[in-house]
């Protein structure tokens, strides 16, 4: 890959950004505002290595974003409150602001039976539960991995120093 000396423009960001998101070099280049010979411009963008760096880079920040969304996401599943779904029951004809302002992200499922009577089915606390140990065992494990990556290494440097063989 080519390493240009100078630093991404805006358009140059702009390029990165629009193609971690879509993939598309030839549209993400004219999304950019290079709309002469923008195949071209792309190929000439994609060979530069402080490019494919900013797009890793964009990908990498977003993939830790969405396991923090997640991670919180599984949180409320497991935790939060089921009070809004509950009152919902006793309502009468809620208006559109009162269901706004409700928290139903426990609720999986609402249905109106024939009788008038309602319908609630809530997420599984559990699988929310298990998700959660999950990600917290995965850190705990590549955490760890680390540790033990550099205990590793430390013990061969040690090795080494002791070593009067070698070089």
């Amino acid at each position: 890959m080519e390493k240009q000396g100078k630093k991404l423009n805006k358009r140059g960001k702009a390029f990165c950004v629009y193609y971690a998101n879509s993939n598309d070099m030839v549209q993400s280049a004219i999304n950019a505002g290079y709309k002469k010979s923008p195949y071209e411009k792309a190929q000439v963008l994609c060979s530069r290595s402080d490019v494919a760096d900013e797009i890793a880079r964009i990908i990498s920040n977003r993939k830790k974003i969405m396991s923090n969304m997640t991670f919180v996401q599984y949180e409320k599943l497991a935790f939060g409150s089921i009070a809004d779904a509950v009152s919902l029951l006793y309502m009468d004809s809620p208006s559109k602001e009162e269901l706004k302002n409700m928290d139903m992200s426990c609720v999986s499922e609402i249905k109106k039976l024939k009788d008038g009577a309602m319908e609630i089915k809530f997420f599984d606390r559990n699988k929310a539960l298990e998700k959660l140990c999950g990600v917290c065992e995965n850190e705990e494990s590549r955490t760890s991995g680390l540790v033990d990556a550099l205990r590793l290494g430390a013990q061969n440097l040690s090795c080494d120093e002791g070593d009067t063989s070698g070089v």
